[in-house]
C-alpha cells in the first residue's frame, strides 16, 4: 500500500513513523516540509482547512506527521495506518 507522509526529517515522530511504515512494506511518499516549499505549502493548506487539525490547533500543536492512504483516507494516527497495512 502506498502512504503519503507529510512531516519533517527533524521530527522524531515523523522519522519513527516512516521506519514503522517501511517495516510493514508500505510504499512511502515522504514530503519533507523542512526541505521543500511545495511540501510546506501542501501541509499548510491541509492544516488550515482540514477538520483533522481542529484539535491539534486548539492544543497549540503542529500536527505532524500527516498520513494519506491510497484510498484517500487522511489521518494523524500512525496506529490507524499500520492497522490497515
Amino acid at each position: 500500500m502506498k502512504v503519503k507522509v507529510i512531516g519533517s526529517h527533524i521530527c522524531q515522530d515523523t522519522l519513527y513513523s516512516i521506519i514503522k511504515l517501511k517495516d510493514k512494506n508500505a510504499e512511502v511518499e515522504f514530503l519533507d516540509i523542512a526541505a521543500s516549499f511545495p511540501a510546506l505549502k501542501e501541509f499548510l493548506e491541509l492544516r488550515e482547512n482540514s477538520p483533522l487539525y481542529n484539535t491539534v490547533k486548539a492544543r497549540g500543536g503542529i500536527g505532524m506527521p500527516f498520513f494519506q492512504l491510497e484510498d484517500g483516507t487522511q489521518t494523524l494516527d500512525l496506529q490507524e495506518v499500520l492497522s490497515r497495512l
